[in-house]
């Protein structure tokens, strides 16, 4: 049976681990080893994202995982604007055999609405 757009999020964030902005923010602000990937389009970024997270947009992710995040065991947070493509992103990463991979729910767009720092252009 076909699933909505809707449905597919859902199933992944059920499956994927979710955390929230705050979290990823104290994980930052304490140095912990964290890679934050950034799966929205070009543009996106270049509005605003998170300082030293890793462009990958969501449609490229699964072609280049192996060359930007080698390390399977690595923490690993995506996220996009609010939260769905990086719930499918997390989904894909973990069926890679990535183990340590969680979603920021909310997005880009929460971290902004809490005050935290961007960046913007390349």
């Amino acid at each position: 049976m076909a699933k909505s757009y809707q449905e597919m999020v859902a199933e992944a964030k059920s499956e994927t681990e979710q955390t929230d902005v705050e979290a990823v923010h104290g994980l930052l602000d304490s140095g912990e080893s964290v890679i934050v990937v950034d799966v929205r389009e070009p543009n996106e970024w270049d509005e605003g994202h998170i300082p030293g997270a890793k462009p990958i947009p969501r449609g490229l992710l699964e072609y280049k995982a192996a060359d930007e995040l080698p390390d399977k065991d690595e923490r690993i947070i995506v996220h996009c604007a609010v939260g769905g493509r990086g719930a499918l992103a997390a989904k894909s990463l973990k069926e890679m055999g990535y183990t340590n991979v969680a979603n920021m729910d909310g997005g880009v767009n929460a971290w902004r609405e809490k005050g935290y720092e961007v960046e913007t252009g390349r």
